[in-house]
């Protein structure tokens, strides 16, 4: 245990001690915690500590989920429109790649380790949380069931529709950065977080969208 670290321990133990008295301020214990996070992470390999560093949306929904209460509709909105500019559209407008890619990936929960190497192929880790396949018997529950996902919202029957385009333009939003259409959503932000890539969200796009995949049959 460094000293940096056993310095903002104690300082924190005396803190809670001496609330008991005097109550120590949330802007106290923050600035305790803060120390003592820093000191107990270093970057190793590829893992970066630059990734837990705070940002205004997690800060907000971790204050409104510490009150107890959601997160006000109005910042809600402010937060949602600043992730909605960090999406990139296809630059070729080709929004489906390859399904059996995609299938891999979404079963795939490997990789963003200190021990991986930087061109490591990451998994979509889509199964923890999600059902895909109607023949799957073990999936997570956070998440919705995307079975059917294509077929239950029309675009397998009607592709060229303008709500086909509006779903398919959605997904590609939600899998590119979740936060643009729920503050505090859950789901990672995978494109825009750096854990797939863009031609890995076309993959996964396919295994949602084309009438041959798994998901819709």
């Amino acid at each position: 245990m460094n000293k940096q670290f056993t310095f903002a321990l104690s300082a924190l133990a005396s803190m809670l001690v001496a609330g008991c008295a005097t109550g120590p301020s949330s802007a106290d214990l923050d600035q305790m915690a803060a120390a003592i996070v820093k000191s107990s992470f270093s970057d190793k390999g590829i893992v970066k500590v630059s990734a837990i560093a705070p940002e205004d949306i997690n800060v907000a929904c971790t204050a409104a989920d510490v009150a107890g209460k959601p997160i006000a509709p109005e910042l809600a909105a402010q937060l949602q429109a600043a992730q909605l500019k960090t999406i990139k559209w296809p630059t070729d407008g080709q929004y489906l790649g390859d399904w059996k890619a995609g299938e891999k990936l979404a079963q795939s929960g490997r990789g963003l380790t200190w021990t991986d190497k930087a061109d490591t192929a990451n998994g979509g880790n889509c199964y923890n949380c999600h059902q895909l396949d109607p023949k799957e018997i073990s999936f997570g529950t956070i998440g919705p069931s995307l079975t059917g996902y294509g077929k239950s919202r029309g675009v397998i029957a009607n592709p060229n529709s303008a709500a086909s385009k509006a779903i398919v333009e959605y997904t590609w939003g939600k899998i590119w950065n979740a936060k643009a259409y729920n503050a505090c959503s859950v789901m990672p932000r995978a494109v825009h977080k750096g854990i797939i890539t863009e031609k890995q969200a076309k993959d996964l796009m396919a295994l949602l969208l084309d009438p041959k995949s798994p998901v819709n049959q």
